[in-house]
């Protein structure tokens, strides 16, 4: 056949990519419609893709978006990623349960099995411990890293949730018989000093890995919600600049304490078990808690992440915004 020019080919690309994925059609019948040969089809779909014409997505709740997932290994120093796609989700709590499987997938294959597992608390780790296959792993014990026990006692408790993920797993789970926040410095180093608290912890210290989330610094604060704070309390720790909360501790975008004062009350392992940690699994969705999980992931506080899409673009867009602020700096 006569040899085409680049628009006639890039036209050809659209009908082929249109006949191949939109009507169903074999490379041999495409070939066959547009008088083509099997090996010039191959080579305009390829084209196609390449160019941009086809964007393929994969909307199953359970797929993987393994590019984003790449990017955010080799931009923020991650061991780990896992993102999910946004697409299909009809709500937050949809795209939560989500990110959940995909944490709970995430859990279920880590190697080496970790035989002591330090966990926080609150509805996204409740939704992992629902979604978690029975047996997932054999002889794992699980420890509370930080106080949970409030007025307000229901579903995504600390407790409930350690409980869960252990019985799953033919474990045991250690629980912190202690309140996240105490009213009083001295009523907390009190607990703290106690012999079966002191157990607790020193079991946390020793995990083999972590598995947490963050909350946001907003009045949807599980920490509200548990009467742990109030929404003064809340709006006075965003005016010192926090952007969210890990392990009961409130932080500002770079990964300091907003709040000495709070955080000498609040009960559990501090922010550098963390930083130390071999494997700490920060499992996060939704907008509202972009800000701290920038914070997290960039001041080294997690070495694996499970979220979403939008949260992992979100994450590589403000790297890409802080790479030419600084060349900017430079300049």
């Amino acid at each position: 056949m006569p040899r085409t020019d680049t628009a006639d080919d890039e036209l050809l690309s659209i009908r082929a990519a249109e006949l191949y994925y939109d009507e169903g059609k074999t490379q041999d019948e495409v070939g066959a419609i547009l008088g083509l040969t099997r090996w010039k089809v191959g080579r305009l779909l390829a084209a196609a893709r390449e160019n941009g014409y086809i964007r393929i997505e994969i909307v199953h709740p359970r797929a993987r978006k393994l590019s984003l997932e790449r990017q955010l290994r080799e931009q923020h120093g991650l061991t780990d990623a896992v993102v999910v796609p946004v697409a299909g989700a009809r709500s937050d709590a949809e795209l939560r349960e989500r990110v959940a499987q995909g944490a709970a997938d995430y859990l279920a294959a880590l190697r080496p099995v970790p035989r002591t597992l330090g966990i926080s608390w609150g509805r996204t780790l409740h939704d992992v411990a629902n979604v978690l296959n029975e047996h997932w792993a054999i002889g794992v014990n699980v420890v509370q890293v930080n106080g949970g026990v409030s007025v307000n006692q229901r579903a995504g408790t600390a407790a409930a949730t350690a409980v869960e993920i252990a019985r799953k797993a033919s474990g045991e789970a250690t629980l912190l018989p202690s309140p996240a926040i105490l009213e009083r410095v001295e009523t907390k180093t009190s607990i703290e000093n106690d012999r079966t608290v002191a157990a607790v912890l020193d079991e946390a210290a020793d995990a083999a890995a972590y598995l947490f989330s963050a909350g946001p610094a907003d009045h949807s604060s599980a920490h509200i919600q548990s009467g742990y704070l109030s929404t003064g309390d809340m709006d006075e720790l965003v005016r010192r600049g926090a952007v969210g909360d890990v392990w009961g501790r409130y932080i500002n975008a770079e990964g300091m304490i907003v709040d000495p004062s709070l955080d000498q009350r609040t009960l559990g392992l501090g922010l550098t078990a963390l930083r130390e940690a071999q494997t700490a699994i920060l499992v996060v969705s939704g907008e509202s808690k972009h800000p701290v999980t920038r914070a997290i992931v960039r001041n080294g506080l997690c070495s694996a992440l499970v979220t979403d899409e939008a949260t992992a673009r979100d994450l590589l867009s403000e790297t890409i915004d802080q790479s030419r602020n600084d060349k900017d700096s430079h300049d």
